[in-house]
């Protein structure tokens, strides 16, 4: 099923004056014109200017007028396009990148740059972190990124100066194989997902700061605990109440900042914009989905289609096929689709909260659409989503005051007492701690559960090759993640960057990381320059990545090899996490 489109037309969930208003602008590099798009991205297709090519490379930083509400507003650009031009290297090469800073000082920032390449093995002085190693690149002034390229697949790049990214400057990268590729397709696109707003991002930390579930529209009811009684027992339900009160959190907490605030952008355009990827029925098509988002977590599907993942994070997995993924900020999946019998598909992306999406096309021709399904129901998160007990009896007559830093108590799964920092005890930065942290790797995550779809979930990936290291973990590094939402307070062992000694590495060793999230966010944890190996419940390695999701209430470990000397980032994707302090130095020496 295929409908014309106009900028007018309406999808089957409907679509609000305001996202019109939204699609009036295009996004993308024409985004302050008021045009519509072309056949963005297609990486095989001709006429993309966007698409810089070879292993010599001039970027310019930048601003520029965007409007994606009906307002106008600035925006951070490289060589004045959002997103950034997508960059296509070849593996085995060498590639030069001259990044000139062309911003102004103003009274908001003072015009420090950056570009970060994302998943990208280099030395430390080419991976673009002001302050860690380099300097940052001054107004004016422009600095040269040359490395030897010594991957290939899917990856993207972006800011790591202040609140550039969500401004912005974020684009797509893609790295060539020498070898060819395990899998046969006959067009490929790339999908970026972005969210961005009109808020100055200064504002809005400072905002979350005051006042963290500004975008928590949705409370439970009177009604609902009517409902709630009704269903589970009238004591069941106050105890459920009384448990949340005496947190001060919210069942319905689910983002820290959501659709209330964000437009979602696909490919630089809103969902009226109605990026579209053209095809001839019986291809295979490959779209490699990339979230470079600042805060948002994606549930991707397109209706009709199943989905073929062959990738994650650049690297070959064995495919598996699936009706749904959801993908974290920062992460990226290959996946292969052939569609036919309709001229239309519909690519949907909503949010981890229900707010708000984003859609785009697979069509015959231009100009087509697809139904727009439904946006999924909300769910609540429970007591077992953050490692809480199954059940409410198990929290019954627990001092529920606004510490919760005294709640480690039995872990149900092993019988054995779960240990935590000393640095979360009594710590006003840290308001809960998980009881019975698992790992969790078959759980496609809440609000996918039991949705009538087959969805991705960690355990389903398994990377195409053994481990690349072979050797046992020689120790293990356990930290938490944690924080206090009131008080939009984030850390690894309830200590923030600007408190926390690096995380010394012997240069060469092979070590085991594992994280536990004593916090009721998800938080996509990126290690700079060196790969996160994934591991099962029993060690075994699973799969190669360079961002891993860690979901309330888990514990999920990572073989790392330190084998690139220097000083490394290591944080939370979701940037007013990292802005707030949940990020530390890993220092790899000798």
């Amino acid at each position: 099923m295929a409908f014309e489109f106009n900028g007018m037309q309406e999808g089957r969930a409907g679509l609000s004056r305001r996202r019109f208003v939204q699609g009036l602008a295009a996004g993308g590099v024409l985004a302050g014109l008021g045009l519509w798009p072309k056949q963005g991205w297609a990486l095989r297709s001709s006429g993309q200017p966007e698409v810089l090519v070879g292993t010599d490379f001039d970027l310019s930083i930048g601003e520029m007028a965007v409007d994606f509400t009906g307002k106008a507003r600035t925006a951070v650009t490289v060589n004045g396009s959002l997103p950034a031009p997508l960059l296509r290297w070849k593996e085995g090469s060498t590639v030069n990148i001259r990044v000139r800073n062309a911003l102004q000082r103003t009274s908001m920032h003072d015009g420090e740059a950056s570009i970060h390449w994302h998943g990208i093995l280099l030395p430390a002085n080419m991976d673009g972190v002001p302050g860690l190693s380099f300097d940052g690149i001054r107004p004016g002034e422009s600095y040269l990124y040359r490395f030897d390229v010594r991957q290939s697949g899917t990856y993207w790049y972006h800011s790591h100066s202040g609140f550039q990214e969500q401004r912005g400057l974020y684009g797509p990268l893609i790295i060539d194989p020498i070898e060819p590729e395990p899998f046969r397709f006959d067009r490929d696109y790339v999908v970026l997902l972005s969210d961005w707003t009109d808020l100055d991002p200064q504002r809005l930390f400072a905002r979350l700061k005051k006042m963290a579930m500004y975008d928590n529209h949705y409370q439970r009811t009177a009604g609902d605990f009517v409902r709630d009684a009704k269903k589970n027992g009238l004591s069941a339900t106050v105890a459920d109440r009384r448990m949340w009160g005496g947190m001060r959190m919210s069942p319905s907490d689910l983002s820290d900042v959501n659709g209330n605030t964000y437009t979602y952008l696909m490919n630089g355009t809103t969902s009226l914009g109605n990026w579209t990827g053209l095809f001839r029925s019986g291809e295979r098509v490959r779209l490699r989905f990339i979230n470079g988002s600042s805060m948002t977590h994606f549930d991707v599907r397109i209706p009709g289609l199943k989905m073929t993942v062959v990738a994650a994070d650049g690297q070959y997995v064995h495919p598996v096929t699936v009706d749904e993924f959801r993908i974290a900020a920062a992460e990226t999946y290959d996946v292969i689709v052939e569609p036919s019998g309709q001229d239309a598909f519909t690519i949907f992306a909503q949010d981890l909260g229900r707010t708000g999406y984003v859609s785009g096309t697979l069509a015959v021709r231009e100009g087509l659409r697809a139904p727009i399904p439904a946006i999924d129901p909300r769910p609540l998160l429970g007591m077992s989503d953050m490692a809480m007990g199954h059940d409410m009896s198990s929290m019954q007559g627990m001092d529920m005051g606004h510490d919760m830093s005294g709640m480690a108590g039995m872990d149900h799964g092993s019988g054995t007492m779960p240990t935590h920092p000393p640095s979360e005890t009594d710590n006003p930065l840290v308001d809960m701690q998980a009881m019975s942290p698992t790992a969790k790797l078959d759980d496609p995550g809440i609000g996918l559960r039991d949705n009538g779809r087959k969805v991705l979930s960690y355990s389903m990936l398994r990377s195409a090759f053994d481990d690349p290291d072979g050797r046992d973990p020689g120790r293990d590094v356990e930290l938490h993640l944690t924080g206090h939402m009131e008080k939009f307070a984030w850390s690894f062992n309830g200590q923030k960057f600007s408190d926390a000694a690096p995380l010394k590495l012997n240069y060469g060793e092979r070590l085991r990381i594992v994280l536990v999230n004593d916090t009721m966010m998800t938080h996509p944890i990126h290690l700079h320059g060196m790969w996160s190996d994934l591991e099962d419940e029993h060690g075994n390695f699973m799969v190669r990545k360079h961002t891993i999701d860690i979901p309330p209430g888990t514990r999920r470990s990572y073989r790392v090899r330190a084998d690139a000397l220097g000083d490394w980032a290591y944080h939370c994707h979701l940037l007013y996490h990292m802005e707030a302090g949940m990020m530390r130095t890993v220092r790899v020496a000798e």
